[in-house]
């Protein structure tokens, strides 16, 4: 849901960790026998508000939701696996499923599902930090359970170093906060609940608040003293591209100043947010020859500063195409040719520094890193087995690399440079036209839906259905494959090893440089040959969704 072309979570699933494929295909026999009895609109509703009320009153903690658990709720996981207290916020957690009830709502008029998107949207705020934001996690049980939570699996999850402490503060990584915002933004305007008001006022006054002057955001915030680890300085401070949240906070803000407008006026310190954060974009630009970016960038000199330990100090080639289309959009958005100008110099560097012949592989056009100073690719590889003695490093060794996060990239740059002539050639008024920064406040309303495609702010007073819509059948398919219980079974494709104590200094025997998961001490997610049946969020989203746009016609 970003500003500009988040990655489609529903798609491809959160993260590449925890997924869940689709419900398995039914026979032959009994899909020729659901094609011929297509079911009617009480049936596909009737269905709808089965699934859903499984998800309510069995599925759910306290309202909030996790990604995967087993149908017998002996495990849960999010991007790790979740204690049987915890709750999920990053997508598609809490906030997508009550995105999918209010989504339902829309569809049907029937309160049911409107009162599981206010079930889900009480559980955010009750998790809500002080601040205004979201952790990527809620423990319903309290700050100690969760802090024991971090002290085990997410301490010894070896590649998931953003769990590997406890901060206290809220994270803009992933969409969390962002998600949860707009949820709570729409669930207030639909009836204008007066409970809803003050949380999402504290949420908007978080995106404010952790905003630098200089218009960027960090990834973290409220800051925290003696942050990072594995020795590495505390990155979560720095200006942050990475995961769209710049463009994430843009969104959500622009959401916000028109539908909160009174009489035509919008909040004005709304206002002056976006247009800092879309010129943070502009500032950070590089200078020649490496007009480029980074992940994340130091706050005070701008210039591009590593994250994780898988994240080098470097320029990141797909955050360079991604910033050249937001800012293709922030043209759009405001008719200043000043996000313009040095986008030239911006994809002919990408182009400079593609992938040497002999290393292409299918897909994959860029190294993901580039060195400052130099315009050399670097590549992540590891050593060790667990948390405790392996490590990450990056040199200029192509080979061995580690497979769950890219050293290579697919940057269409030919795309993005016909983008970049067809607007130019624009006059700022023409390229502007339909600007929803220009609107007059008030005058646009939200998206009637929000999970039936990766919606945006171009959205705005439209449907945003899906283009492709349903193949024929499809309906009666899902009708049919809801279980007994009351939900889609689903293969659990990936799993973790369970928290068995600290890792050992000793490095256990066995081959774990390209693997996803280290030795048995490591909690960190890992692909399955072995699949079990579970509920999966994501499976119920997309299934409600296609649900809905057979109701919708």
């Amino acid at each position: 849901m970003t500003l500009m072309n988040r990655r489609a979570l529903l798609a491809a699933g959160a993260a590449a960790t925890f997924t869940a494929a689709s419900a398995p295909a039914l026979s032959p026999a009994l899909a020729k026998t659901v094609l011929q009895a297509a079911p009617d609109r009480a049936a596909v509703i009737a269905a709808m508000k089965r699934a859903t009320r499984f998800m309510t009153d069995e599925a759910a903690v306290e309202g909030g939701y996790v990604w995967n658990v087993l149908p017998d709720f002996s495990r849960r996981w999010g991007e790790l696996e979740a204690s049987p207290t915890m709750i999920w916020v990053q997508p598609p957690g809490t906030a997508t499923v009550g995105h999918a009830f209010l989504d339902a709502y829309h569809a049907t008029g029937d309160e049911q599902f409107y009162e599981a998107a206010k079930s889900a949207t009480d559980a955010l705020v009750r998790g809500q930090h002080p601040a205004g934001g979201w952790n990527y996690v809620i423990d319903t049980a309290g700050e100690e359970s969760l802090k024991r939570w971090y002290a085990t699996y997410g301490k010894n999850a070896w590649r998931m170093e953003e769990f590997h402490r406890y901060y206290g503060n809220a994270t803009f990584d992933d969409a969390g906060t962002a998600e949860a915002s707009q949820l709570l933004l729409r669930v207030y305007l639909e009836k204008r609940e007066r409970k809803y008001r003050a949380p999402l006022d504290k949420a908007i006054q978080f995106v404010l608040d952790a905003q630098y002057a200089n218009g960027g955001w960090p990834q973290r915030y409220p800051f925290v003293q003696g942050g990072g680890v594995h020795g590495h300085e505390d990155y979560t401070p720095y200006i942050t591209f990475n995961d769209d949240v710049a463009g994430e906070n843009l969104e959500f803000l622009l959401y916000a100043y028109q539908g909160l407008a009174v009489n035509g006026r919008g909040d004005a310190r709304l206002l002056d947010a976006i247009h800092r954060g879309m010129d943070i974009y502009v500032k950070t630009q590089q200078p020649m020859p490496q007009p480029a970016w980074g992940l994340q960038h130091f706050p005070d000199t701008l210039k591009p500063a590593g994250a994780r330990t898988i994240e080098p100090q470097a320029f990141a080639t797909h955050t360079t195409g991604a910033n050249i289309k937001s800012m293709l959009g922030f043209y759009r958005l405001t008719g200043d040719r000043k996000y313009l100008t040095r986008l030239p110099e911006a994809l002919d560097w990408l182009d400079q520094v593609k992938t040497p012949q002999n290393l292409i592989a299918p897909g994959r056009t860029h190294p993901t890193f580039i060195l400052e100073g130099s315009n050399t690719p670097v590549y992540i590889h590891r050593r060790g087995s667990n948390i405790t003695n392996g490590q990450y490093y990056a040199d200029a060794n192509p080979n061995n690399l580690i497979v769950h996060y890219g050293s290579f990239r697919n940057v269409d740059t030919a795309a993005l440079r016909r983008e970049y002539e067809e607007l130019a050639a624009q006059s700022p008024e023409e390229a502007s036209r339909n600007s929803p920064l220009k609107a007059r406040a008030g005058s646009l309303k939200l998206p009637k839906y929000f999970t039936l495609q990766d919606v945006d702010v171009w959205d705005m007073s439209s449907d945003a259905r899906r283009l492709a819509k349903p193949a024929p059948g499809r309906a009666a398919e899902l009708v049919a494959g809801l279980n007994a219980r009351g939900y889609w079974p689903s293969p659990l494709t990936t799993t973790s090893n369970p928290y068995i104590g600290e890792a050992p200094a000793a490095v256990t025997g066995g081959e774990y440089q390209t693997t996803r998961v280290g030795d048995l001490w490591d909690t960190s997610p890992y692909n399955t040959d072995y699949p079990v049946e579970c509920v999966s969020t994501q499976v119920f989203i997309r299934n409600m969704g296609e649900l809905i746009e057979t109701l919708a016609g």
